[in-house]
């Protein structure tokens, strides 16, 4: 038998948190000494303690929890449990992140407004080019409406050239466009496209879902942004900002051409190509 005071310690909780689990009935300790009024705890209540905690770290009420023990579930269903509130707090963690991310690069072009150049900007003739591509929609144009979809995209495509015996030969091309106006899309919803460069005849790739395309050519104004494309924002108002003063007038989504994708996505190159038309 253990005092209050070695069983919380073997339990890492608090005595304090066990004297109010006995005062609500949740642990009741094994026996509690009449004339002093101490009270000692088993081993084996060692099992209850660890549910309890663990159902709680589920974001159960006290009462819920008890409820629960009372339904004596085994292990297995409390394993199973745990592991979806896992899914649950890694998708609300790297939500946060994203958040964070889009905070941060919202920070970024208001602590660059009046110093970013606009002279890296650069026109030129981008030449046709043909793409195998992969299409989902988004909800929006923002970096964490783009990011859940294209990055699956990506992961699906180049197994699938390799599966059927397509070989990329040149960079990543990613391109939007408004998705259609109809009642499976939600307003301001976005086509997008992921797509490497390729030299396999237009048209489907078997039934892979991936098709090819010819993209034809145009004038645009260019400007190279490094990092990862959720921090994307400021050197996009750079190319908004050129636009202003240019004598020119975009034409649709900018384009996005993948130059590097190392592993770390603070070393990505990407060039950035903004369809344009004289004004």
């Amino acid at each position: 038998m253990f005092t209050i005071g070695d069983f919380a310690r073997y339990g890492r909780v608090s005595p304090r948190m066990l004297r109010h689990y006995d005062a609500i009935g949740l642990l009741r300790p094994d026996r509690t000494d009449p004339a002093s009024g101490y009270r000692f705890y088993g081993a084996a209540q060692l099992a209850r303690l660890n549910r309890i905690i663990a159902l709680k770290d589920l974001g159960f009420t006290l009462q819920e929890v008890g409820s629960i023990l009372d339904d004596e579930i085994t292990a297995q269903e409390l394993r199973g449990m745990l592991r979806l509130r896992r899914a649950e707090l890694e998708a609300a963690m790297a939500a946060a992140a994203a958040r964070l991310n889009q905070v941060e690069a919202r920070l970024r072009s208001i602590e660059s407004e009046g110093r970013m150049d606009t002279e890296d900007v650069v026109i030129k003739q981008v030449p046709a080019v043909r793409v195998a591509e992969l299409t989902g929609t988004a909800a929006g144009f923002r970096p964490q409406d783009i990011t859940p979809v294209i990055v699956p995209l990506y992961e699906r495509l180049f197994p699938l050239l390799a599966a059927a015996g397509v070989t990329p030969t040149g960079p990543g091309v990613a391109r939007y466009e408004d998705a259609p106006d109809d009642k499976n899309t939600s307003a301001g919803a976005v086509l997008v496209h992921a797509g490497v460069t390729v030299s396999a005849p237009v048209g489907p790739v078997g039934d892979s879902g991936v098709r090819v395309v010819e993209l034809p050519a145009f004038e645009a104004a260019t400007l190279v942004h490094r990092g990862s494309m959720d921090a994307v924002l400021s050197t996009e108002q750079v190319l908004a900002r050129w636009l202003d003063n240019s004598g020119y007038r975009s034409v649709g989504y900018t384009r996005e051409v993948n130059l590097e994708c190392p592993e770390e996505k603070e070393k990505w190159v990407t060039e950035l190509q903004q369809a344009i038309v004289k004004a």
